[in-house]
């Protein structure tokens, strides 16, 4: 198959929402349907040992929440599709954006009782911004919720949105009989007592056909037609160009649990969601069809496999083909780079690839080199722009509690910072170490995976920060600076690259800071030009 065709059929799109909406579960079935899984664990249930099959970190099976974005491929009617499931719980929003900018499009599920809740909000802020093209999943129609057309109004008004129905559901919760799909002019019934079968949809363009009458029952064939025509008078018709640019969003109805409508979301999905588009670099705009490869890491994960303590950087390809074995330059050092086995994911399975095309993602087995939105190119001095690092919110100092596995502690830390989730800072004064984060739940999961993977225990001491400052002085031998210094010496650290950092314990400390030392900038991210 030529390179054209190969970028083509492929999908790569990320799952979005609110905890507890059921994104694990839709990337389930989602994998069901490509036959990369062959039963569904079920997530909500903790006799079932399996767990989620992207959840695949001890922790998450444990808390039944996803921590940390996991990378799935299958093949569905010849189109290669990438999904990227993403962790909905607020303190791991860090890792959710920088996702963000290796997705060609969204999926944003919203949970028929609870409606629009605020950590959707700021996601689906993120896409507008980006003009991702959004689909909208409303999943568990099988329980009690809110009325179809005041969740259409609230994803308008909440997330400014502008939506069309694509499907739309036959009565709700205990009522729920099937969905109408308007995209294929179908009708699927729905029997809750099979959860894995999937129910073929009956051809229905005709509503005004008095069998509907037979197969729904009356009340609700009228009502029904009496919606339908309301959503034509009310709704836009889909227009594929208006959702590619991010300004029209169809709308799905569904029970992922129940396996419902999520075939027909899949099958519109492959039909209208783009193929890999090209993306902005500081330099200039790269088209997923050049020829020569270009591609950047989002993700670093550490332990993937614990028995053999791998640590992958996720590179996603945005041009180009990626061929294993090929001398790649490493942007930012300026190496030339090979990699002999290069992984691909099948649902829990690794592959090795000979080869990878724009959309792909690529697992690169890393000792230590790649940082979160690093380059690789095949000679050409690009770097990609948009890769969000945050300043940490959250600050506390690191004990070892166990002081014979010293070592493996601060092995452990350094791995994990790299992967992004924190950051790690050392006090100047006395060499004390400090874990900021945007989330406190992140303190938890360092500490489990630093015990589980690392066998080091730690325990925390609070430290009163506010803010992280990056320390950018004018002249780093003037009077000023030197002052500055030495007035706030028990709050610097340096960080992990080894810049000097302020710790500040408040916003007030920050601002007579800034006035008192104009030549010393204070930056609350550690990408600041130098």
């Amino acid at each position: 198959m030529n390179f054209l065709k190969e970028i083509e059929r492929r999908r790569t799109f990320g799952i979005i929402s609110h905890p507890d909406a059921g994104k694990t579960t839709l990337t389930e079935k989602l994998l069901l349907f490509g036959g990369a899984i062959q039963e569904a664990g079920a997530v909500k249930n903790n006799k079932i040992k399996k767990g989620a099959t992207s959840d695949f970190m001890e922790i998450e099976r444990q808390r039944g929440i996803s921590v940390a974005t996991s990378v799935l491929a299958f093949i569905y009617k010849d189109k290669k599709i990438n999904i990227l499931d993403t962790p909905g719980h607020k303190d791991f929003a860090e890792d959710t954006f920088r996702t963000l900018t290796a997705v060609d499009s969204v999926i944003v599920v919203i949970d028929v009782a609870k409606g629009v809740e605020p950590q959707t909000e700021k996601l689906v802020e993120v896409c507008r911004m980006r003009s991702i093209p959004m689909l909208v999943f409303i999943n568990k129609l099988d329980r009690e919720g809110k009325d179809a057309f005041d969740l259409l109004d609230e994803v308008e008004q909440k997330l400014g949105l502008r939506v069309t129905p694509m499907s739309f559901p036959i009565g709700m919760g205990y009522d729920f009989k099937g969905i109408y799909n308007i995209w294929e002019k179908k009708l699927n019934l729905f029997s809750g007592d099979n959860k894995t079968s999937i129910s073929e949809g009956v051809e229905f363009s005709d509503l005004s056909n008095p069998e509907l009458d037979t197969i729904i029952g009356e009340t609700a064939a009228d009502t029904l037609r009496e919606e339908i025509e309301l959503i034509d008078e009310v709704y836009p018709a889909f227009n594929q160009e208006e959702y590619l640019e991010g300004k029209l969003q169809p709308v799905f109805f569904g029970s992922a649990l129940n396996n419902f409508g999520v075939k027909e979301l899949l099958e519109a999905f492959i039909e209208i969601a783009p193929s890999p588009q090209p993306k902005k670099a500081e330099e200039r705009l790269v088209d997923s069809k050049e020829e020569k490869l270009t591609g950047f890491v989002f993700k670093i994960h550490a332990n993937m496999d614990p028995k053999h303590r791998d640590r992958l950087a996720f590179i996603k390809i945005v041009s180009g083909t990626f061929k294993r074995n090929a001398p790649y330059l490493h942007v930012r050092t300026g190496k030339k780079v090979k990699f002999s086995s290069p992984n691909a994911f099948f649902a829990e399975r690794k592959e090795i690839v000979e080869e990878s095309f724009p959309g792909d993602i690529v697992g690169i087995h890393d000792t230590g080199n790649f940082k979160i939105g690093d380059t690789l190119t095949e000679g050409e001095a690009l770097n990609f722009k948009g890769i969000p690092s945050f300043s940490p919110e959250h600050f506390r100092y690191v004990n070892n509690a166990d002081p014979m596995k010293s070592k493996q502690l601060y092995k452990g830390l350094d791995q994990l910072m790299d992967e992004g989730v924190a950051q790690l800072f050392t006090l100047e004064m006395n060499g004390r170490r400090v874990v900021g984060t945007v989330g406190a739940l992140q303190y938890e999961v360092i500490q489990y995976r630093l015990e589980h993977e690392y066998g080091a225990k730690c325990t925390y001491e609070n430290l009163a920060a506010h803010k992280a400052c990056w320390v950018e002085p004018e002249n780093p031998k003037s009077d000023e600076f030197i002052d500055f210094k030495r007035v706030k010496q028990r709050y610097l650290a340096k960080d992990k690259q080894g810049q000097l950092v302020f710790l500040a314990d408040s916003e007030f400390t920050i601002q007579m800071t800034q006035n008192k030392y104009p030549s010393v900038k204070l930056h609350f991210t550690s990408e600041f030009k130098k």
